[in-house]
């Protein structure tokens, strides 16, 4: 393992393994402790980069690559905030489509960072995460799940009904838990919106964050909604049917 250490700036690079990432947290805690990160801050960070960095360890490399690295590159930014940058230079192999704890690394960087932003390309994945200057500890994601979202477990893709009034407030909890279904926008998801209520706002709020995750895995949400119905004409008035693909039920 090497690593490089500035006042603002924190690097290192080390082997594909995952023995090797305890190491790599304890180093960048102490170094985001220096920097004057609040334990808070330098909890969910670790969190997240974890996350990325598992991913790339477990993921990037196939059985038969020998020599796999992974570099972790942490700025602390003039405006307070402070990015890393996780990248491997394998190949991105998504998860199966299973309701498992498994696969969740994407909901747990989002629920833990204030922006991730993922690049896959045939040469390499690079993650970037952000902690606001402002950032609120949010902690780790709950899986509790919340009644007006059904999951079912589809071949390769997993659908959400969602029953019932979805006010303002429910918007967090059902966000993650479609995010959760979706495997953190890894898996094709379709939304199914006929037997939403007349309240829908958390809904409509919740839809956008999922469209974002999707398509930084390179997917679509495909939302199932009556043409006529009030679904689909809070969609519209949202906006949210720009970032995902409203379709009528057959």
């Amino acid at each position: 393992m090497t690593d490089q250490l500035a006042d603002h700036h924190w690097g290192v690079e080390f082997p594909a393994q995952a023995g090797e990432l305890a190491a790599v947290r304890a180093q960048l805690n102490d170094w985001l402790d220096r920097a004057g990160l609040t334990e808070d801050d330098r909890y969910d960070l670790l969190i997240a980069v974890n996350e990325a960095a598992s991913n790339a360890v477990e993921h990037a490399y196939g059985p038969d690559q020998t020599g796999g690295v992974v570099h972790v590159e942490a700025d602390a930014r003039p405006d307070g905030s402070v990015r890393v940058v996780v990248t491997d230079h394998g190949t991105w192999r998504v998860p199966p489509a299973a309701l498992s704890t498994r696969g969740r690394g994407l909901l747990l960087m989002r629920e833990n960072v204030d922006e991730v932003l993922v690049d896959r390309r045939p040469t390499g994945t690079t993650v970037t995460l952000v902690l606001g200057p402002r950032h609120a500890t949010r902690g780790t994601f709950n899986a509790a799940l919340p009644e007006p979202v059904l999951v079912t477990e589809c071949d390769g893709w997993v659908e959400v009904v969602v029953l019932g009034d979805v006010p303002a407030h429910a918007a967090p909890a059902v966000r993650r838990r479609i995010l959760t279904a979706a495997r953190g926008g890894t898996v094709p998801i379709v939304v199914d919106l006929r037997a939403l209520g007349e309240r829908s706002d958390g809904l409509i709020r919740s839809l956008r964050p999922v469209a974002e995750a999707a398509a930084a895995a390179g997917n679509r949400v495909i939302v199932r909604a009556p043409v006529d119905g009030n679904a689909r004409r809070a969609l519209v008035a949202a906006g949210v049917d720009q970032v995902v693909d409203v379709v009528p039920h057959g």
